[in-house]
């Protein structure tokens, strides 16, 4: 008989979009080479430097996944939300990792091994396509990020996060609640800006009564309004 554990990391794997093709005899094999991670908020998942064995995938909570300088500046290149995989590329380039991992909240997450992906990659073609179809969505989004960094303003890169946060059906509403996803502090790296700034283009957009900011909840009055802001 299979013990609790084995079960649970299979229940897991088996919830997770990247898993969701795979047989019960697959995700039994994959989650042999899975083990659970418990990270407090604070601590440290890898550090840059350190050797990769395998990828994660977040359950729960919440991880930012950041590059630092000599001088402690820190840059956060993605925050990782429930669901997401994180590490894939640096894997199967058998290269240290170039960012570290820390926990933005209490959460938990699935270390699956290089050994255990190798294996069902031989075994599903199909498991080969969504991995590939995953890096190339992270690719894109850094091109992204790029592009934002270099021909849109702090304001133009505000909106859009704010407008990538509204779900597609409601982009012809008034009156949206959303909350942000992350901390001001760490959403503001997310989008290279200071906090400060941040916070001064919130209130800018307040100002213009495109939004109203009451802590970590944004009210959008009308998101076409916002949306006309929005850069092409």
């Amino acid at each position: 008989m299979r013990d609790f554990q084995a079960v649970k990391i299979e229940t897991h794997l088996s919830r997770i979009p990247l898993f969701e093709s795979l047989a019960p005899d697959e995700i039994a094999r994959m989650a042999k080479g899975t083990r659970e991670v418990r990270v407090s908020k604070g601590s440290t998942l890898f550090r840059r430097g350190d050797a990769s064995t395998g990828f994660y995938v977040l359950i729960y909570g919440q991880m930012k996944l950041a590059l630092s300088s000599s001088q402690g500046a820190e840059k956060i290149v993605e925050i990782i939300q429930p669901g997401q995989s994180f590490g894939e590329a640096i894997m199967f380039m058998d290269k240290p990792y170039f960012v570290f991992a820390q926990a933005l909240s209490d959460s938990l997450v699935l270390h699956v091994s290089k050994t255990a992906i190798y294996e069902e990659l031989q075994h599903d073609h199909g498991f080969v396509r969504k991995m590939l179809a995953g890096m190339a969505m992270r690719l894109h989004q850094l091109m992204t990020d790029v592009e934002g960094y270099s021909l849109h303003s702090g304001t133009q890169r505000v909106i859009s996060f704010i407008m990538h946060e509204v779900p597609v059906s409601q982009h012809g509403d008034d009156n949206v609640v959303l909350e942000l996803p992350a901390s001001k502090g760490a959403i503001a790296s997310r989008l290279n800006l200071t906090q400060e700034h941040f916070s001064r283009i919130l209130h800018d957009l307040s100002s213009l009564g495109l939004i109203v900011v009451e802590g970590k909840r944004i009210c959008i009055p009308s998101v076409p309004k916002l949306k006309r802001h929005q850069p092409e």
